[in-house]
């Protein structure tokens, strides 16, 4: 073999030994597949409404922990982008609803994988600047003259228990703005930008200090059902079952408790 067939042959040699280490290389690259039985290096990808921030961020730190090696994507927005980033392609392994009718919109398009699984409430609540300067007490107060109020956008689960109070109180609102999830009403509650908005009770909560939390009585009569799906596009149906498990079971359960939320 001359000197330049040899250096052909030992740089074949090279970019074949290169390949074959990228193939055999476990994670959660592109393609990498399903992981190994307890988990271990694959991800689970799961879109959540914005309501569900603290208590599904506690739960996945806890999913982590009780199968080794895997990890979970919290992807939070309102309920209605993620069905439509849902429907229009986007991977991921479970959807979970502040409300039924988003959750319909994406098992109508085929994209559950078995019944979606009722796990928690939620009731709205008057969310207040600190020294709530349009000294708003009451649902009413919402309307009166000079009150910046901000709800959620109807199709957004919190803006459709907004109108339903409203046309079951007889008080119509005239808000401000219309957001896309709770978070951008509470966002401008807590900026000074609006005197009051609605938003859910495990909204304030979270809030802590940012905002004052007003109950009104009326919210009683529109109860938010959130369900839990896992999803069709998921790499890995057993592991987001066992996420949907852990939501919906007694340790799900508490955990969305302590965060305000009630019972499904």
């Amino acid at each position: 073999m001359n000197r330049a067939r040899k250096a052909a042959a030992l740089l074949l040699s090279a970019v074949l030994a290169a390949g074959a280490a990228g193939c055999a290389s476990p994670g959660r690259g592109a393609g990498s597949g399903a992981g190994g039985a307890d988990g271990s290096g694959q991800k689970l990808t799961v879109f959540a409404a914005a309501s569900l921030k603290e208590p599904f961020t506690a739960l996945a730190r806890k999913f982590e922990v009780g199968h080794p090696g895997s990890s979970v994507a919290l992807s939070f927005a309102g309920s209605a982008d993620l069905a439509t980033q849902l429907s229009q392609g986007a991977a991921a392994d479970v959807f979970a609803s502040a409300d039924p009718a988003n959750m319909a919109k994406v098992s109508d398009a085929g994209l559950v994988n078995g019944a979606p699984q009722d796990f928690a409430s939620n009731v709205l609540a008057i969310a207040v600047p600190p020294a709530n300067p349009a000294r708003i007490g009451s649902f009413e107060d919402l309307t009166k003259a000079g009150t910046r109020v901000v709800v959620c956008a109807p199709q957004v689960p919190c803006g459709a228990a907004a109108k339903s109070v409203q046309e079951k109180t007889g008080v119509t609102l005239q808000p401000v703005s219309e957001e896309s999830s709770v978070t951008d009403v509470l966002g401008k509650v807590s900026s000074g930008e609006a005197d009051a908005g609605l938003v859910y009770v495990t909204d304030v909560r979270s809030a802590g200090t940012k905002v004052k939390g007003i109950p009104f009585p009326e919210a009683a009569a529109v109860v938010n059902r959130y369900p839990i799906a896992a999803l069709r596009t998921g790499r890995d149906k057993d592991l987001a079952a066992a996420f949907v498990s852990l939501v919906t079971g007694s340790e799900g359960r508490q955990v969305l408790a302590d965060a305000g939320f009630g019972r499904p």
